[in-house]
């Protein structure tokens, strides 16, 4: 966020957020998403005093982490692993991120 904001007031549809004043972060931790309920955010962000809100559309930079979530739909049914000392352990871990990308509004 610009380095004006102070503060963030949110309402969130599912989980909670923290606003870190110091780097200026935003976090939304939505935890497990439940199929029927759309994870939304609405809020407002306070200017510190006698500044002004340089751009209307300000551009917000998102990243997020799914874990346990393959969006591709792709699955392991079976893997082969040779020369190995070691029993592996059983299971995949999926897992969706998204590189940074801009909203804007």
């Amino acid at each position: 966020m610009p380095k004006e904001v102070t503060g963030c007031s949110m309402t969130t549809s599912v989980g909670t957020y923290s606003f870190d004043p110091v780097s200026k972060q935003l976090k939304w931790d939505i935890g497990k998403i439940q199929p029927l309920k759309v994870p939304t955010m609405r809020g407002n962000c306070t200017l510190a005093a006698g500044t002004e809100c340089k751009d209307s559309h300000p551009t917000i930079h998102v990243d997020f982490k799914i874990m346990q979530l393959a969006v591709s739909g792709l699955k392991v049914n079976r893997l082969d692993m040779f020369n190995e000392n070691y029993k592996p352990f059983k299971g995949v871990k999926y897992i969706t991120k998204a590189g940074n990308f801009q909203v804007r509004t």
